[in-house]
């Protein structure tokens, strides 16, 4: 192997819902518009989601953005995030919701740092918007 040749990692996208049909599709949608440009990575609980950042921090794979759902068992997204940003404070996020009320968006925001809320069902055009900003 030549000596000057790196290896490059890619970025990775990480989506958490406990509706194995909504990680599925928030999955599919990425690859659709993004390609290869991003490893995708999901899990299907908060807890999941933590195992999996430490999973890509022992790969060396940096997190450039998490997709959570906000009500989940066990925690919820906005919980889970603001665990998240204690130890991982430069990944953005993406909050999903069909039941979170303004409060809560605006916690979510506050104290979590979300960048952006989406509202179930989502166009996925503004999912990929989300995305790019962030």
């Amino acid at each position: 192997m030549d000596g000057n040749a790196c290896i490059s990692k890619k970025k990775a996208i990480l989506c958490v819902d406990d509706e194995v049909i909504i990680v599925y599709s928030l999955k599919q949608e990425l690859v659709n518009h993004f390609g290869d440009a991003y490893q995708y990575r999901c899990a299907t609980s908060a807890a999941e989601g933590m195992a999996v950042l430490d999973e890509l921090d022992a790969e060396g794979i940096e997190v450039a953005v998490i997709i959570t759902d906000w009500l989940m068992p066990g925690m919820k997204g906005d919980d889970f995030l603001m665990q998240v940003r204690k130890t991982h404070q430069g990944i953005k996020s993406v909050l999903i919701t069909g039941q979170a009320d303004q409060e809560a968006v605006e916690r979510a925001k506050r104290d979590a740092g979300v960048s952006t809320v989406l509202r179930k069902p989502w166009h996925p055009q503004d999912l990929i918007d989300a995305i790019q900003s962030a």
